[in-house]
C-alpha cells in the first residue's frame, strides 16, 4: 500500500512539474498528447524583432521523434505541433505582413501557393495580445490552427501547411536563432 501511494505521488509530481524547458519566463511541457499520439519537445525558441531584440514570442516545436534536420521535419508525414506564446502585442496588419513575407521567402519555385488560399489565411489572422497562445497542429493532410484554445481554421493543402512550418524552420526563418533553437540547438 505504501509503495502504491509513493508511486502515485511520484507520478502526480511528474504531471504537475512536467516542464522540460523555460525560456524568457515561459515554461513549456516536455511532451504533449495530440489525438492519442505523444509528441516530444524538440526545441524552444525566442523570436525577437529589430536591432533592439524586442521579445515577440516564445515557440516550442513538438515532434513524434526529436530531429534537428529541418528538411526531414518539413517533409515528414508525422504529426508536429508548434506552440507559440506571445510576449508582446502584435497588430493584425503587422502579423499579416510577417506571414506574407515568410511565405514569399520560403515558397520559391517550384513551390506555389494559391493566392486565394493565402488571402483567406491572412484575413483570418487576428490582432495578437500579450499572453495569447497560438497552436498549429500539422498533420499529413494539412494544419489546424487555434488561438487561445479556440479553433480558427484548418488548411487542407499539405504544401501550404509545409510552407507555414517552413516560415519557422525553413531556409529563411524570421531569425536564425529561432530556427536553431526550435531544432534543439542551444539558446
Amino acid at each position: 500500500m505504501i509503495r502504491s501511494l509513493a508511486f502515485v505521488a511520484i507520478a502526480l509530481g511528474h504531471v504537475v512539474v512536467g516542464y522540460a524547458a523555460e525560456l524568457h519566463g515561459v515554461p513549456l511541457p516536455d511532451s504533449r498528447m495530440m489525438d492519442g499520439i505523444p509528441l516530444q519537445l524538440n526545441g524552444i525558441g525566442l523570436r525577437t524583432f529589430s536591432i533592439f531584440e524586442v521579445p515577440i514570442y516564445v515557440a516550442g516545436l513538438y515532434l513524434e521523434r526529436r530531429n534537428n534536420d529541418p528538411d526531414a521535419i518539413l517533409h515528414s508525414s508525422e504529426r508536429k505541433l508548434l506552440d507559440i506564446r506571445f510576449l508582446h502585442a502584435v497588430s493584425a496588419e503587422d502579423a499579416r505582413l510577417a506571414w506574407l513575407e515568410g511565405f514569399e521567402k520560403n515558397c520559391s519555385a517550384p513551390c506555389h501557393l494559391d493566392p486565394g488560399d493565402v488571402q483567406r489565411f491572412l484575413s483570418a489572422v487576428p490582432r495578437i495580445q500579450q499572453g495569447d497562445q497560438s497552436t498549429l497542429l500539422f498533420m499529413p493532410t494539412g494544419v489546424n490552427v487555434m488561438i487561445n484554445g479556440k479553433p480558427t481554421g484548418t488548411i487542407t493543402n499539405p504544401t501550404f501547411a509545409r510552407v507555414i512550418l517552413a516560415t519557422f524552420i525553413g531556409p529563411e526563418p524570421p531569425t536564425p536563432r529561432l530556427k536553431r533553437e526550435l531544432l534543439g540547438g542551444a539558446h
